[in-house]
C-alpha cells in the first residue's frame, strides 16, 4: 500500500518511514490550542478540508471542537516518545501522516482525556465524524486489538466510504485489514 493512502493502515507492525513527510500539509484554520507558527496545526490538505467541515457542523450544533495535535514528524514523535513511552513509537504514530487529529474542548479543559468522550463535544465527535470521513482510530473495547487504549479524542481520515462502512460494521482498521498489531 502506498505511504500517501488514505486508507493505510499505520501501527506497530506498519510503520511510516522515518523521513516520511505528507506532501500537502496546510493550516486551514481550525480552531486550535497551538499556537500560529505551530507544526501541530497542520494536516494533509484533504484531511484538513474534511476537518474544516466537520467542525463547522459541530459548530452549527452549538459545539466548539479544537484542534490539539495535527502532524508530528518522526523527530517530534521520538522526543515525545523518549519523554512518554505510552505515546506511539515513532514511526508508528499515524500523526505522521498528517490523517490524524487529536481534538478537545472547553469543557474537557481541552486535555486529552477519555472525560472528553462524555462532554457534549465528545459525543457529537463520536455519533458523526464518519459523515465526514473520520474514525475514532483506538475506540473503547478494541484495545486488545489496536494495541493502545481507548482514545475518544484521536481521530483519523480515511475518506467517507471506509468511515461509513467501518462506522457500520464496528470495525477498526486492524480488523479490516484482518490483522493484529502485534
Amino acid at each position: 500500500m502506498r505511504y500517501d493512502s488514505y486508507t493505510r493502515l499505520i501501527n506497530g507492525k506498519h510503520p511510516l518511514p522515518e523521513g516520511y513527510v505528507p506532501k500537502q500539509l496546510t493550516d486551514i484554520g481550525l480552531p486550535f490550542q497551538a499556537s500560529s507558527q505551530d507544526s501541530r496545526r497542520l494536516l494533509e490538505i484533504r484531511t484538513a478540508q474534511a476537518a474544516l467541515r466537520l467542525f463547522q457542523s459541530a459548530q452549527r450544533d452549538g459545539l466548539n471542537l479544537y484542534g490539539i495535535s495535527g502532524y508530528r514528524s518522526y523527530q517530534c514523535q521520538k522526543q515525545l516518545y523518549g519523554q512518554n513511552p505510552y505515546v506511539a513509537a515513532p514511526g508508528t504514530s499515524e500523526h505522521q501522516s498528517g490523517l490524524a487529529l487529536d481534538v478537545s474542548c472547553a469543557e474537557a479543559g481541552f486535555a486529552l482525556t477519555e472525560e472528553f468522550a462524555f462532554t457534549s463535544e465528545g459525543s457529537w465527535l463520536s455519533r458523526n465524524a464518519s459523515l465526514f470521513g473520520f474514525i475514532i482510530r483506538y475506540p473503547k473495547g478494541k484495545e486488545n486489538i489496536t494495541g493502545f487504549p481507548w482514545e475518544p479524542w484521536h481521530i483519523r481520515y480515511v475518506t467517507r466510504a471506509l468511515s461509513n462502512y467501518l462506522a457500520l460494521t464496528g470495525q477498526t482498521l486492524e480488523e479490516y485489514y484482518a490483522l493484529r498489531p502485534f
